[in-house]
């Protein structure tokens, strides 16, 4: 009887183990943060806080003036020598890629600077211009308040902590936003042709 109850105590432990993981993991399917962000964005679209954000030009948008294409969204921060740097020259690309569907309204490219006391309207532009930005479906940003930034790095669940030497360590990706203005997908920040991809499905008739 004492190997029955050992038996059956070992297999109550295994069981309320299992369901613990599966409650941790989002039934299995996320076992990073990263990836939980993720699961969690595509089962639960995330609506974009109605925050005015300063353009390059100077011009002040926001994401309800956005509302009704598809949004690809980067954070950066203009000095930034690394992840930075990658994205810039990619979403050039994709601009060039994506020249029909930004040309019908359907789909623009948003660069957000989480640097927004040094990253004013000249700063974001020279970003844009040193990656070869064509002038067309492709804005560069900044947030016009701290509170705004908070507001908008939390529901893209970006982080940027200082790196002690000016600049920032943070985390990087392609945030997809429907035309409803709900953050609906995140890819990998290396992964841009994913993300035109994933638009593009969308868009097909």
């Amino acid at each position: 009887m004492s190997v029955l109850r050992t038996l059956l105590a070992s297999l109550l432990i295994l069981a309320a183990g299992v369901a613990t993981l599966a409650a941790a993991t989002d039934g299995f399917r996320a076992f990073t943060s990263e990836t939980a962000r993720r699961v969690d964005v595509r089962a639960h679209p995330r609506a974009l806080p109605a925050v005015p954000l300063q353009t390059a030009g100077g011009q002040i948008t926001s994401a309800a003036a956005l509302r009704g294409r598809w949004l690809l969204v980067e954070f950066i921060y203009t000095r930034c020598m690394t992840y930075c740097s990658v994205q810039g020259g990619e979403f050039a690309r994709l601009q060039r890629e994506l020249a029909a569907p930004i040309a019908a309204d359907k789909v623009v490219l948003v660069s957000v600077s989480f640097d927004p006391g040094r990253d004013g309207p000249a700063q974001l532009a020279d970003y844009q211009r040193r990656f070869g930005d064509d002038g067309e479906g492709w804005i560069a940003v900044r947030p016009t308040s701290e509170r705004d930034l908070a507001a908008l790095m939390r529901v893209f669940g970006t982080t940027a902590v200082p790196d002690g030497l000016g600049g920032f360590v943070h985390n990087a990706a392609i945030a997809v936003v429907d035309p409803a203005g709900r953050l609906v997908a995140i890819m990998d920040w290396n992964d841009p042709d994913g993300a035109a991809r994933y638009v593009m499905r969308r868009l097909a008739p």
